[in-house]
């Protein structure tokens, strides 16, 4: 099983969908609230170059946002990257 971890906050609805998506899944995703821990804004904004959350990455390689991630699920992509 991939690790899969996702940056978020609270209020977020595009964040809400790509949790749905993953959890519609049955995979298990590490969830990383940047508005409830100092600095890890700063980490994600590093690692991915995105400002925005959600940002989402599968065994370290950085998928980009909601919209990517069902981009990936439309082309029948995203089940590869998650039975990894």
């Amino acid at each position: 099983m991939p690790k899969i971890e996702i940056y978020t906050t609270v209020f977020c609805p595009f964040c809400v969908r790509a949790k749905m998506l993953l959890t519609q899944k049955n995979v298990t995703f590490i969830e990383l609230a940047v508005d409830e821990t100092p600095g890890l804004r700063k980490k994600m904004i590093a690692r991915s170059g995105g400002h925005t959350v959600p940002q989402v990455f599968i065994d370290d390689q950085h998928i980009g946002g909601c919209d990517e991630l069902y981009d990936l699920e439309r082309t029948q992509q995203l089940d590869k990257l998650l039975t990894q």
